[in-house]
């Protein structure tokens, strides 16, 4: 859906990389510019494969990696003839830290009038807190998040991915499809200033709403709904199921699948309002019920009855569903090193797109050559040159 569009990609770690796999799942070319070290990501493990960290594969599919020591003006000079024929920069360096490189958005907006240059840091560009780094158990712990997640009476808990990395990822790539409609229109350069606290206090939607309105805090719940009753997982005798009962109707299908109307019954309960209210009994009643029951026959029960409901799966589990293999969710890319490397793959689905085969993540440096050559004009001597002198790697 992308194709034609040109991506470099200054950025390490999560939220930027995120951002520009989406671009590449979409058929946009991405240039990921990594230092001789490479991003900081390629060494966060165990596991491993080949050399090859788990985290740096699941964020950087379909992109081709240059190693370039942008310390050396040598190498700036490449990035600067590699702007040129780029549409969108995306970086995640500290504020104003690429003006050392003249890599920031005033300097390459004069070579490329019409560029799109997203900036990804922590607390962005301007506020007391500009300067701070931005880490994501930092920006949960900030925002909130982390004090409202976990088992009541427990000590917070941060949630199990980097959750506030993966959504500003999400804005900044719906950010860069917006800058790129608006620059169809004008032809000019934009500057996109994403900041991940931004995006983590916009992401507690109905909490932070909530909040607002009754300026009290949301309490730790485990996996319960602040809104809504019973929206949580219960211990059944051979493991732990979700029950997610969004309506009143529901409730009521709910209660007689359970074998238990009197829970229907009390009029305290038949509305959602009242179930709230009375949560505690609620679910306790609830709780005692499923406890006595196997997970398989309940959900054989709940979903006869168009009760929405999911046994609690390790990822494991999750990554065999059916539904894994009859979406194509697993895909096997050709690595460098690795060989066959099984990744979940891209979501995406259109009924009419022209992208073409993924690629497995490259290895450092692993298109330095080539796009040296073919892409800025370099003879084979001077790349040997260039990195003799230690300004470019070749993978």
């Amino acid at each position: 859906m992308l194709t034609g569009l040109t991506v470099l990609d200054l950025s390490r770690v999560l939220a930027g990389p995120y951002c520009t796999q989406l671009l590449a799942d979409l058929g946009a070319t991405v240039w990921k510019i990594e230092s001789f070290r490479g991003d900081d990501t390629r060494r966060w493990g165990p596991p491993f494969a080949e050399g090859e960290s788990a985290y740096y594969l699941s964020v950087n599919r379909n992109k081709q990696s240059v190693a370039l020591n942008l310390k050396d003006a040598r190498a700036q000079a490449l990035v600067h003839k590699l702007v040129t024929q780029v549409d969108v920069v995306v970086e995640n360096f500290k504020v104003n830290d690429l003006k050392r490189y003249q890599l920031d958005f005033a300097s390459l907006s004069d070579l490329k009038p019409d560029l799109i240059y997203a900036s990804i840091t922590g607390f962005g560009q301007t506020g007391p807190r500009a300067q701070q780094p931005g880490y994501d158990a930092a920006l949960q712990a900030l925002s909130g998040l982390m004090s409202m997640t976990g088992e009541p009476e427990r000590p917070p808990v941060k949630v199990g991915v980097a959750v506030i990395d993966v959504l500003t990822g999400l804005h900044t790539a719906v950010a860069i499809l917006a800058a790129l409609q608006k620059r169809a229109q004008t032809s000019q350069a934009q500057y996109l200033d994403i900041s991940l606290f931004d995006v983590a206090l916009a992401s507690l939607v109905n909490q932070a709403q909530a909040t607002l309105l009754t300026n009290q805090a949301p309490q730790k719940l485990g996996s319960a709904h602040p809104q809504i009753v019973p929206y949580q997982a219960f211990e059944t005798q051979d493991g732990w199921l979700s029950v997610a009962v969004g309506n009143d109707e529901q409730y009521k299908k709910f209660c007689y699948a359970i074998n238990a109307p009197d829970l229907w019954q009390d009029k305290r309960f038949q509305s959602n309002t009242g179930r709230v209210k009375h949560r505690g009994e609620v679910t306790g009643r609830i709780a005692d019920t499923l406890r006595h029951h196997s997970r398989t026959q309940l959900l054989e029960l709940l979903q006869n009855a168009g009760v929405p409901c999911a046994p609690v799966n390790t990822l494991p589990e999750a990554l065999r569903d059916p539904q894994v293999q009859a979406r194509g969710l697993i895909e096997h890319l050709t690595h460098a090193r690795i060989g066959t490397l099984p990744m979940v793959a891209s979501p995406f689905k259109h009924s009419v797109s022209d992208n073409k085969q993924p690629k497995a993540p490259p290895v450092l440096g692993e298109h330095t050559h080539d796009l040296l050559r073919d892409v800025i004009g370099l003879s084979k001597e001077e790349i040997t040159e260039l990195e003799l002198a230690g300004v470019v790697l070749g993978g």
